[in-house]
């Protein structure tokens, strides 16, 4: 009963204004919200001689106000927070963006054999983000250092029996071999090979396929038989 006089009082009183004749009524309804068993949270403030909504209108009001005010200045601060996180946020990825995947275009001839090592072109990009691999070089360096992830796949085939299989590929880090794949037998017509390796890296450091000198690729006829692609695991603090 008591909270239900509250809400008829509070009814009242937030939509009362001052009009003459009604003073009394007034005066009648807060002398009953002050006498109601009880502690009241807003004392004996509840006049009314105001605006609906101005600020030191009745008890109501004045609380309504300043829940608004708090509700706003925690969402200013909650924003300034997310901006905050946003700048952190675009500090830490950015030149993060860092892979590249390029096949060997096919040909009807083979590729080799050299009288000297040589690296493999894979000319035919897929994506190379960070702008970190070179097609005319057939190249990848580092835009930045970190923990790099790359793969391979060589194939080859002589396309006759008895004929001889003979290739053998080596991806290179910095001139010094980090992985190879070779084949050298008559039993096998065509054969295929895949390694994949994590490479700790500087800004600047090169990735490179290599065949060895005498050796060759043949019967690459079509464009996914090659491939070599790469990807930043993670970057390092160093830059």
């Amino acid at each position: 009963m008591v909270a239900l006089s509250l809400m008829s009082v509070w009814g009242l009183l937030c939509l009362c204004t001052t009009v003459h004749g009604m003073g009394s009524s007034i005066d009648i309804l807060a002398q009953t919200a002050i006498n109601l068993p009880g502690t009241l949270s807003c004392g004996v403030n509840w006049g009314c001689d105001c605006a609906f909504r101005q600020k030191d209108c009745c008890c109501g009001a004045k609380q309504f106000t300043a829940l608004e005010d708090s509700i706003y200045t925690r969402l200013v601060a909650l924003r300034m927070e997310l901006h905050d996180v946003e700048m952190q946020t675009e500090a830490l990825t950015k030149n993060t963006h860092i892979a590249f995947s390029a096949s060997m275009a096919a040909r009807s001839d083979s590729f080799g054999p050299f009288t000297t090592n040589v690296p493999i072109p894979y000319t035919l990009i897929a994506t190379n983000d960070g702008n970190g691999y070179n097609p005319a070089l057939g190249i990848f360096t580092a835009p930045r250092a970190g923990v790099y992830s790359f793969a391979y796949t060589v194939y080859s085939s002589v396309g006759a029996t008895g004929a001889r299989l003979y290739h053998n590929i080596q991806l290179m880090l910095n001139g010094e071999v980090v992985a190879s794949t070779w084949e050298d037998n008559r039993e096998d017509t065509e054969d295929s090979g895949s390694q994949v390796v994590v490479l700790q890296m500087r800004r600047g450091c090169q990735v490179y396929m290599e065949m060895v000198s005498g050796r060759s690729l043949a019967g690459n006829t079509r464009n996914a038989f090659n491939h070599f692609s790469g990807y930043l695991v993670y970057p390092d603090d160093e830059d």
